[in-house]
């Protein structure tokens, strides 16, 4: 580790970009972000949303994220290619490409856009849950190496222990914040909405093969009302509506402490029993 990756969060260095000169972005996988294959995929989504963010035509700041996961990411480095499609008064629209030695491991879509001042109202109501200082610490297992850069606080649906059988709900509801804390920006808030370990263990009680095919992630909250939630928790709640096939949906949502509504995401998992 250099002096510089010493001072860099682990999750900075994740989501580092580099310019090439023919206008595609450099990176490389973290081992502190590895999952059980690949990199963590909400990394890998924050990762392609850093490389809207950095482009100098950018317009406004991010409304939507669709990434889908097309191949296994291999350790090591990658190119990202980012290029605006479309840019209308006040929207943008962006298509990426993450590659490895030529071949497409992920693609995504992004909208971008400048939020105007309007009527606003939140007709969901956040979980009525205990503040995160009152409810215990819990983490996923050792060999899950991602997850030692969060915190992570279940008030309901905890990762089962070994034994613990079959459970009739898929929901999850977590305090979660990064580990070291750190004052939570777009990247970040979009690694959060793929926190939650795959529905499908909590009902079946055990680990199996899963991962996530494609992830839409929807952002309510503006830069503003993003930046003034500085490093607190951050609540999230995810359930799945059905299991068929071998696949799975997620639904989740992420509020502040204060209440506000600040991302949603929808996700289509893979599940192999």
């Amino acid at each position: 580790m250099t002096e510089i990756d010493a001072l860099q969060h682990p999750f900075d260095a994740a989501v580092e970009l580099t310019p090439a000169t023919d206008g595609r972005l450099l990176g490389r996988t973290r081992p502190e972000y590895a999952n059980m294959v690949g990199p963590f995929g909400g990394v890998t989504a924050a990762t392609l949303l850093q490389a809207v963010l950095r482009h100098p035509d950018r317009l406004g700041d991010p409304i939507s994220l669709t990434v889908n996961y097309a191949g296994p990411i291999a350790d090591g480095d990658f190119d990202i290619t980012a290029r605006a499609v479309r840019t209308n008064r006040a929207t943008q629209h962006w298509m990426l490409e993450l590659s490895q030695d030529g071949v497409v491991t992920t693609t995504a879509t992004a909208v971008f856009g400048i939020r105007r001042d309007t009527w606003s109202d939140t007709e969901l109501d956040m979980p009525s849950v205990p503040s995160p200082e009152t409810v215990p610490a819990q983490s996923l297992p050792d060999f899950i190496a991602w997850a030692h850069n969060y915190e992570m606080r279940f008030v309901e649906g905890a990762i089962p222990e070994e034994g613990a059988g079959e459970h009739p709900d898929s929901t999850a509801t977590l305090w979660m914040r990064e580990a070291p804390a750190r004052p939570l920006d777009f990247p970040r808030l979009t690694a959060l909405c793929d926190l939650f370990y795959p529905r499908v263990f909590l009902r079946h009680g055990r680990y199996m093969a899963a991962g996530t095919v494609s992830l839409t992630v929807y952002f309510h909250a503006d830069a503003h009302e993003i930046a003034a939630q500085h490093d607190d928790y951050v609540l999230g709640t995810a359930r799945t509506s059905r299991f068929s096939r071998g696949y799975f949906d997620q639904t989740a949502r992420l509020w502040s402490r204060d209440g506000t509504l600040l991302a949603s995401s929808h996700q289509l998992v893979y599940f192999k029993n």
